[in-house]
């Protein structure tokens, strides 16, 4: 009778390394196989030079795994997979290079800058989870965050790995909750500032766009920095944009920011498809009581008074929270506030938007 899988690698569990613990605990061990009583596997080495110490290693795997019930002939081949390539530079930023007016982004279909006038409204979490929203409706989405100064997608989409750069030149972005992600923040070590001029900014928003292979997307969600600044006029110049959508909070200060985004992406000749009211309404969750903190309704009032649509209403909810920065979007599961996100979505899917 053959030994098992787990015998064989209890067997090597017993094996010490001489610099601390054992051929399994380490993860040393590859291609293990058994076959009437045959067990061949390697043991892979970080580097050529730990290779050399593991030679009596292999001597002592191979006859702890004959000693086992059942085995005839024992192959353990030593190998080690040498240092890691060094990775190609990910340059962002510098001087913009000439354009002759927006450019498309190759297969990129439609492409929807979320915006706001000011911070704090949870634009970058409404940007998260509308994406994450779209792709569950069953649409191929892409999200950008173009928050160069404010990066916070890498840890609401709990994206954690630095994109690579065959060459140096095309960078290959990152998919999480069947998501395709791309952000400044996954080159900065954590805590790093970006300390830029415009020039600089435009510059890497340029790169974002036209230097990243997308691949085949029906929607690029953009979240943009509040404010009327440099990105969002580098945006509007760069690529064809679909339009945007406003997030604002129901409270007056808001609104006031909310118009002026509404104003600036008129003067750049981009239709506002509509807007969201965010943190309309808290549930208290001992109690049921319905708050409005920030006030309700208001971003529905100003959508009528400006003749765009009104998308609906997102709750406050401290789970919405959570979820980001536990890098799960809320989006991404069930309940009352994914179903608002659902619906969001569905609603932009049926307009043509996304």
């Amino acid at each position: 009778m053959s030994p098992t899988r787990s015998a064989v690698l209890d067997a090597l569990g017993r094996i010490a390394l001489p610099d601390g613990g054992d051929l399994v605990s380490r993860d040393l061990v590859r291609a293990l196989g058994i076959e009437a009583g045959a067990v061949r596997f390697v043991i892979e080495a970080p580097d050529p030079e730990a290779a050399q110490t593991l030679a009596p290693v292999r001597a002592a795997a191979e006859a702890a795994v004959k000693a086992l019930p059942g085995v005839t002939t024992v192959s353990a081949v030593l190998t080690a997979h040498g240092p890691a390539p060094k990775a190609p530079s990910l340059k962002l930023g510098g001087h913009p290079t000439p354009q002759a007016g927006p450019q498309p982004v190759p297969g990129v279909k439609r492409i929807l800058a979320i915006g706001s006038g000011k911070g704090g409204v949870g634009k970058s979490t409404v940007s998260s989870n509308l994406a994450v929203a779209l792709a569950r409706a069953g649409r191929r989405v892409g999200l950008l965050d173009a928050d160069i100064y404010g990066p916070s997608q890498p840890r609401m989409m709990g994206v954690t790995e630095r994109p690579s750069a065959p060459g140096g030149k095309t960078i290959i972005p990152l998919k999480a909750h069947g998501v395709t992600m791309m952000s400044i923040g996954l080159l900065l070590k954590e805590g790093e500032a970006v300390v830029w001029r415009g020039p600089m900014l435009m510059g890497a928003i340029q790169q974002l766009l036209g230097q990243v292979a997308w691949g085949e997307l029906d929607v690029l969600i953009v979240d943009l920095p509040p404010g009327t600044g440099d990105v969002q006029l580098s945006l509007a110049q760069r690529a064809p944009l679909t339009g945007a959508l406003i997030v604002s909070t129901p409270q007056d200060v808001a609104l006031l920011d909310a118009r002026r985004a509404i104003d600036m992406f008129g003067k750049l000749k981009v239709p506002v498809l509509g807007l969201i009211e965010n943190m309309s309404t808290y549930i208290c969750p001992n109690c049921g009581h319905e708050a409005h903190i920030f006030g309700h309704g208001g971003v529905a009032v100003e959508a009528e008074r400006q003749g765009i649509p009104f998308l609906g209403e997102l709750p406050l909810d401290l789970d919405v929270r959570l979820a980001g920065d536990a890098g799960t979007p809320i989006a991404a599961g069930e309940g009352p506030i994914a179903g608002a996100y659902a619906r969001l979505a569905e609603r932009l899917v049926a307009g043509g938007i996304a």
